[in-house]
């Protein structure tokens, strides 16, 4: 990995070139918009050392980083967070294929180039996580090690993914195949967009109790003739240990701007990565890899046999798998003193690790 700090080719979402800076609550970080074959992905860096890419999940932003970036950064790190396509200031391209996986691993691969790179660490959060894991996937060449977030790696398997979840939800719709049709969701989302948000992140959070059946989705499916917001606690109040009200509004801000389409298209794809995937059928990742979960995590509950599978899954190098106690879905959100260490304990394992910090 190229440990230097080559200037990338950047310009303004309007076209002004460079770097610029925002009134942002991260303000000593750098924003940037690079060029990407298919348009632009704005990001947000901090640090010098070798590149650390950072990809969340829906519904978030590059602001779901912002414990971590001045954590990497100071441990010797240039720590890059982006927003995914269809987020923020980044391209939001009208074709529901657009955000297809493949376009999602040029984006990543087009950001390393841009900055100037040859190679990176990637890490994912939810919807990050797969899209990390199909970077490192197809890409080994520049992505050299991968950590996953809440989302634990699970190879392509034999069933199309939309009849995999329609058999989900029990006497409701599962919250995936809701997500489906466009305009169905959005429908729901925007007339309040601040206050979907913030029963959506109590919902997933370690703050809501977790249900007696670990298998149990029905928090996370659609009642008939109902909405995903029907199925979020009441008992939950704002502002949260880990998200306050600015927290929030930054989120809402930012989609009250965009839409949620944009992030929504990324559940329209499963189907058409699942297809354009078929020749990695069942194959691992062979790149160091590190794991975190919540332990109170739905996807992590619901994926442990995908877990378990790891020895076989991720042979090159699962330097560990951590499950934080009481922890939810947002785990760098809700447990930022506990992921920026293990993060960085692991990253000072690899190869590239900065000058004196490898074990």
């Amino acid at each position: 990995m190229s440990q230097s700090a080559k200037t990338p080719s950047t310009s303004t979402a309007g076209g002004a070139p460079g770097p610029h800076r925002s009134a942002d609550p991260l303000p000593e970080a750098t924003h940037r918009t690079v060029e990407v074959p298919l348009g632009r992905i704005h990001l947000v860096e901090q640090g010098t050392g070798p590149l650390v890419l950072m990809v969340h999940g829906f519904p978030e932003s590059w602001y779901s980083w912002r414990h971590q970036l001045p954590a990497l950064a100071a441990a010797g790190y240039r720590a890059v967070a982006l927003d995914v396509r269809g987020y923020g200031r980044s391209s939001k391209p009208r074709e529901v294929s657009a955000y297809r996986m493949l376009a999602h691993v040029a984006d990543n691969v087009a950001v390393v180039r841009a900055l100037g790179e040859e190679t990176a660490v990637i890490v994912g959060h939810d919807w990050g996580s797969p899209i990390a894991a199909n970077s490192a996937l197809l890409r080994p060449d520049v992505f050299t090690a991968v950590a996953l977030l809440s989302v634990p790696y699970a190879p392509r398997g034999e069933t199309r993914p939309t009849e995999a979840f329609a058999r989900l939800g029990g006497d409701g719709e599962f919250y995936v195949s809701y997500f489906q049709e466009p305009g169905r969701a959005e429908a729901e989302i925007e007339p309040d967009v601040r206050g979907w948000l913030a029963g959506f992140y109590a919902a997933l959070s370690g703050d809501a109790a977790p249900p007696s059946d670990p298998g149990d989705v029905t928090g996370y499916s659609v009642p008939p003739g109902g909405k995903l917001s029907d199925r979020f606690p009441e008992d939950i109040r704002l502002p949260l240990p880990w998200l306050t009200g600015a927290d929030l509004d930054f989120y809402a801000g930012e989609f009250e701007r965009t839409g949620l389409t944009g992030g929504l298209n990324r559940y329209r794809n499963i189907d058409r990565d699942w297809e354009d995937l078929a020749a990695w059928n069942g194959a691992p990742l062979t790149q160091p890899a590190l794991f975190i979960g919540g332990e109170n995590d739905a996807p992590t509950r619901w994926m442990s046999d995908a877990i378990k599978a790891f020895p076989r899954t991720l042979p090159g190098g699962l330097s560990a798998s951590h499950l934080l106690d009481g922890c939810g879905h947002w785990v760098q959100q809700e447990r930022p003193a506990e992921v920026n260490r293990l993060l960085t304990d692991w990253l000072h394992t690899l190869p590239a690790a900065p000058a004196g910090t490898s074990d």
